[in-house]
């Protein structure tokens, strides 16, 4: 008894001592990104820019515009311009420009080992850039999809890339053959997002024994699905994939089997989920809807971890990310003109930036090894932030 009642008071005394350091801590958290200045660089585009991504390395970004017009910087050039004392002549960041689509671009993303940039537009194409050679203008590589191709994302070995479109299933594509697969076991997907599980829950050995050329999908499985693909991303690993859904739904995939094996339905509501990322761990999905919501998603139970409040988003397919470290959680004000930064532990709100667009940007990307990001508004401008030490 005595020793259950020391045990006790022993632990009582370290949750009390525990308190107030756990206090500071999230304290320093937040003045951290309080004192955390960031100086932002306009680049103007000819028509507004819709989708822009870093380089696995971050060495580049690129962003794709209204015009079809894609353009490739180089982020040491961007710093460059951004010193007070830079005394070297004109920098130009932009070092290639590509036209070859013919309608505006959706989204893009960068080969994870060669130097190659593929775009996704709403001409149903998804187009290869070769950004090694200086005078190249087009796609060395085109694939023609059946539907308006809305995200792309390059599986961390390049071999394969998935294409999220107006259709409800994830086009898997071969990058050496083109050949495009749908998971043979098509799950049946209800008029509220939901997902037959005995469908979901079956599990095939070898890939080849589970996809199929997409031209072999039946009509009457194209009837039982709903709702297109907002956005399209691979884990790190490259074994799950995440959808994000116009009927507000988040699906997460196998990336081996490619069966949906959780359907989280309405996730924000029945808002459009607007966009969708796993965290470099894998544990969790970040989601961001036009129910003015951003979550966090447990991937192995599908339980809502955390919400983070505050950003008005109703109109433009907002986009919210982590800050290469995962501390911190960014995403966009509509009706302030603002950027706003979450605690990523705490969803505390921390720090509210003028986003300096003319009108609220349309897209947020943030940088993987550092701390910066560019913010694409419908302002025909991009900006480049970097922290200022």
């Amino acid at each position: 008894m005595i020793w259950a009642l020391h045990c006790l008071l022993l632990h009582m005394a370290q949750s009390l001592l525990l308190a107030p350091l756990l206090l500071i801590s999230v304290l320093c958290k937040m003045q951290k990104a309080h004192q955390r200045v960031f100086r932002s660089m306009r680049h103007d585009i000819f028509q507004s820019t819709r989708c822009a991504r870093f380089s696995p390395d971050g060495r580049f970004v690129a962003t794709g515009s209204a015009d079809t017009s894609i353009k490739l910087f180089e982020v040491a050039k961007i710093k460059q311009m951004m010193l007070p004392d830079a005394r070297d002549g004109p920098v130009r960041p932009v070092i290639r420009t590509f036209y070859d689509h013919i309608q505006p671009i959706n989204d893009l993303d960068f080969h994870p080992q060669n130097t190659v940039l593929i775009s996704g537009a709403k001409d149903h194409t998804i187009k290869f850039f070769d950004f090694s050679k200086m005078t190249a203008k087009r796609a060395f590589r085109v694939i023609q999809d059946t539907h308006n191709v809305r995200s792309v994302s390059f599986h961390p070995s390049g071999d394969f890339l998935l294409a999220g479109t107006d259709h409800q299933i994830p086009h898997l594509y071969d990058v050496n053959t083109f050949q495009c697969y749908l998971s043979s076991n098509v799950p049946e997907i209800g008029v509220n997002g939901s997902i037959n599980q005995a469908w979901s829950t079956q599990s095939i050995s070898h890939l080849e024994g589970l996809i199929f050329h997409i031209s072999q999908l039946t009509l009457r499985s194209l009837r039982k699905s709903i709702s297109c693909i907002m956005q399209v991303r691979y884990s790190s690993t490259g074994g799950m994939y995440v959808t994000a859904s116009k009927d507000g739904a988040v699906r997460l995939w196998d990336g081996v089997t490619a069966n949906c094996v959780r359907s989280i339905v309405g996730a924000h509501g029945a808002a459009e989920v607007t966009g969708a990322n796993f965290t470099k761990d894998q544990r969790f999905v970040l989601s961001c809807g036009k129910d003015s919501t951003v979550k966090l998603w447990e991937v192995g139970t599908g339980r809502l971890v955390k919400q983070y409040l505050g950003a008005t988003h109703l109109q433009l397919r907002c986009q919210a990310v982590f800050n290469d470290t995962e501390e911190f959680v960014l995403s966009i004000d509509e009706p302030s003109n603002e950027i706003v930064i979450w605690d990523a532990l705490t969803a505390e709100k921390v720090a509210r930036w003028p986003s300096n667009h003319i009108g609220a940007p349309r897209w947020l990307e943030h940088s993987p090894i550092e701390a910066a990001f560019v913010s694409c508004g419908t302002d025909r401008s991009i900006r480049f932030w970097k922290e200022v030490l």
